[in-house]
């Protein structure tokens, strides 16, 4: 099987694609950065990754108009076919705006909205801990081991997971959903400052579709690939555990 190539979708205010296409490489992938209107014919890559950053200056709410665009039309419909997509941070909240997560109803039924925390009002940066939570079922990006701790930065003004609908949470439960929760350096789920950095409900870090192609995750695991970008970790160039989310999505891609 041809190396999976993958589109690193650029819009104009992102400012993590270098990053986003370098962990995709380091992954053993094949990528490229494409901009937004692109005559390239996308269909041809296996996959999509939505980087970070401030698309269209973040303007009405994060993420809302890069979510108009035409080119998230194709995506969305390229991933009906399985092939996966990942947003990562702004990407994430172009995906929630799309619809496309969590996929329940053609129609938004999350929103990303203003961090909460005690100290801070708006942007806040720092390096947290998430836990993959997703024990019964693999999804396109959890081929890590049950109750795995990636140690990686947050970057944003708008990442709190939140819904007043209680039975979506249900059924983002049943359906195994919730892929990565916040928790603290052991493992524990704390629904607290700092563990939950930004006040999201049930500490959600990371969901999926039903289907486990398509997954919004807010933290940056592109900017935290080798151990030398971790702060504590020996200066080297010895990859973290959080390129699995991207060689999950190699392995995905190869046995589909």
């Amino acid at each position: 099987m041809a190396t999976p190539n993958i589109a690193v979708v650029y819009f104009p205010g992102n400012n993590c694609e270098i990053e986003t296409l370098e962990a995709v490489k380091a992954a053993g992938m094949e990528g490229k950065i494409l901009r937004w209107n692109t005559k390239k014919d996308l269909k041809e890559y296996d996959g999509y990754v939505i980087p970070g950053g401030w698309a269209y200056e973040d303007r009405i709410r994060a993420g809302i108009v890069a979510a108009k665009d035409p080119v998230m039309n194709l995506i969305k419909k390229e991933s009906k076919k399985g092939k996966p997509v990942l947003g990562i941070c702004n990407g994430a909240q172009v995906l929630i705006e799309t619809a496309m997560v969590p996929g329940l109803k053609d129609k938004v039924e999350f929103a990303l909205a203003p961090n909460k925390n005690p100290f801070v009002s708006g942007y806040y940066n720092t390096w947290i801990q998430i836990k993959n939570v997703q024990n019964k079922k693999r999804t396109a990006f959890t081929n890590l081991d049950k109750n795995e701790i990636l140690h990686l930065p947050i970057a944003h003004g708008e990442g709190r997971f939140v819904t007043k609908d209680k039975a979506l949470i249900k059924a983002l439960r049943k359906n195994n959903q919730i892929i990565f929760q916040y928790c603290n350096k052991k493992g524990k789920i704390e629904d607290k400052f700092p563990v939950n950095p930004n006040g999201s409900i049930e500490n959600i870090a990371a969901i999926s579709n039903k289907q486990g192609n398509v997954m919004a995750i807010m933290p940056h695991p592109e900017r935290a690939i080798y151990k030398q970008q971790v702060p504590g970790e020996n200066k080297t160039n010895e990859f973290t555990n959080n390129i699995k989310i991207f060689k999950s999505m190699k392995k995905y891609i190869e046995n589909e």
